[in-house]
């Protein structure tokens, strides 16, 4: 193999060739926001860890998954769908809500791992 080859070889795996593997054994849970202004589910339980949200917003406003304690926070148009990569190490009840509708509040619930 060229020099170029190896060069362009170790590129692709630096660029990621590896991570689409990493993100298909990611967990993934879905949190949906409802038209009527709720989340569901409201309590959503999660293994402690590194895993994907995928937020899906069903109402025709615009609304923003937001946690303190999490330090995260995605806005959502009318119809959008999208996702945050968490990890979380502590087992507990990290509270979320709707910064567009404070009313929408739900609890992420993670439990230890087995």
């Amino acid at each position: 193999m060229s020099t170029l080859g190896r060069w362009l070889l170790a590129l692709c795996l630096m660029g990621g060739l590896g991570a689409p593997a990493l993100a298909a054994d990611m967990p993934t849970f879905t949190l949906v926001f409802k038209t009527d202004g709720t989340f569901e589910p409201a309590r959503l339980e999660v293994p402690a860890g590194r895993f994907k949200l995928v937020l899906v917003n069903e109402s025709k406003e615009p609304v923003e998954f937001e946690s303190l304690q999490l330090r995260k926070e995605k806005v959502l148009g009318p119809g959008v769908t999208s996702f945050v990569v968490l990890s979380i190490s502590r087992p507990g009840e990290y509270p979320f809500f709707d910064d567009f509708h404070q009313d929408a509040k739900g609890v992420l619930v993670v439990l230890p791992k087995p």
